[in-house]
């Protein structure tokens, strides 16, 4: 599905956003995690050929993006959903979906109309559709977001960062209809929240500073962290000596602080590494 070999992407001031990039994508859910200004964005950005790359090769579904061909070739099967969407808030859902449409050249009215009401329900808004987008919640704004991206039945789905910000129903929610919609096309899922990754992805890539530190299953992350994580009782000082908490858990007597690394001094109690251990170990032993 998609190719990427020794990619890079170097903005004015030489700011290297990425730095030999080699990924192999294959259909399904795909999972693009790492810290804010890790290169995800761009990344996402070149897939979708909105930005040229410094250097490397970007192949989707055979077209080369890096060629006018192949740019024009790869939106015609590509649905995309930025981080930040312009919305416009006095029109319902359907006239700008179907003002997305016109611009994706469906010129057809009743074939555009048919477009419109099957994303309308696939992204359950159905019933919401004549309301105007400036009285929808951010999580509905989102599943607009989803439904001009699935205009045209793309092969390929790219959202970036899609549920941030949103309250824990609504992310949910929203994991779920792209869990849906990886059954028939490839969806990468670009996000820094780990919560996201575990729920919806069974393959993954973390990028930190521009290139990839790690590629596979989650519960191979998870196996890295194994035997390196604690948890902390304490009424006294925060726990150090090099150790990263994770979190914190206030006890009736007590706060119990969960912990990456080697607790010596400490009395410690070793637990099961969850997705979110893994990969702040994973951090931690490449931090620079």
């Amino acid at each position: 599905m998609i190719s990427i070999s020794d990619l890079t992407k170097t903005y004015s001031g030489k700011v290297q956003a990425l730095r030999g990039i080699d990924l192999e994508i294959g259909s399904g859910m795909f999972g693009l995690v790492g810290p804010n200004g890790a290169g995800k964005t761009t990344l996402m950005r070149i897939l979708a050929g909105l930005v040229r790359p410094t250097s490397g090769a970007v192949r989707v579904l055979g077209n080369d993006v890096t060629t006018p061909q192949g740019k024009l070739a790869t939106k015609a099967v590509l649905g995309y959903l930025p981080q930040e969407l312009g919305l416009y808030p006095n029109l319902t859902a359907r006239e700008f979906l179907d003002y997305i449409a016109i611009l994706k050249g469906v010129t057809d009215r009743s074939t555009r109309r048919q477009q419109v009401t099957e994303v309308l329900q696939q992204v359950r808004l159905s019933d919401e559709a004549d309301r105007q987008l400036k009285t929808y919640s951010g999580g509905m704004k989102r599943r607009v977001g989803i439904a001009q991206a699935l205009l045209g039945d793309p092969q390929l789905l790219i959202v970036d960062e899609p549920t941030s910000g949103l309250d824990p129903e609504e992310r949910v929610r929203l994991r779920n209809l792209l869990s849906d919609m990886a059954a028939r096309r490839t969806v990468i899922l670009s996000t820094h929240i780990v919560e996201d990754i575990s729920q919806s992805c069974n393959d993954l890539v973390v990028i930190a500073h521009g290139r990839v530190l790690f590629r596979g299953a989650p519960r191979d992350l998870i196996t890295r962290a194994r035997e390196h994580v604690w948890t902390i009782n304490s009424t006294g000082e925060r726990p150090n000596n090099g150790l990263t908490i994770v979190s914190t858990l206030q006890l009736q007597d007590a706060v119990q602080y969960r912990v990456l690394g080697e607790p010596t001094g400490y009395a410690a109690a070793p637990v099961e590494p969850s997705l979110e251990d893994g990969y702040m170990w994973l951090m931690k032993n490449n931090e620079q």
